[in-house]
């Protein structure tokens, strides 16, 4: 398992955001539990970028976190389900403020992030 090698920086509110949110699918995580979807697999068809295993981590660090918690029923096979706790409920409004934005000003992200540097652009010459 990894173990972290360097202290976090705690200083401020954004950081410590930072720290718990840190991570490519945790927020699409948390809203898709939110959703309904509390399987694994059901969360591994919302999400076919991410890799079981990637998502089981994450999950596990939102449940060290305590923005999740994960209930294992004592069946063959073992049937497990995630759910959000009171805490992580207070983080939904905060993803949908986000996602409105996003929406809001969906042409311009785009265009940022699928912006290219264009090599024969570059002037190298002094």
């Amino acid at each position: 398992m990894y173990e972290r090698k360097t202290t976090p920086n705690l200083n401020c509110g954004l950081d410590l955001i930072g720290e718990v949110l840190y991570g490519k699918w945790k927020i699409r995580l948390l809203w898709f539990i939110d959703q309904g979807y509390q399987r694994p697999s059901e969360l591994q068809r919302k999400i076919p970028d991410a890799s079981r295993r990637v998502l089981n981590i994450q999950l596990k660090e939102l449940e060290d976190h305590e923005l999740v918690t994960r209930k294992i029923y004592p069946v063959v096979p073992p049937k497990v389900e995630y759910s959000l706790t009171d805490f992580g409920k207070t983080l939904i409004p905060v993803i949908a403020t986000l996602g409105q934005w996003s929406d809001e000003h969906e042409e311009r992200l785009r265009e940022v992030i699928l912006k290219q540097p264009v090599s024969s652009d570059i002037d190298v010459r002094n």
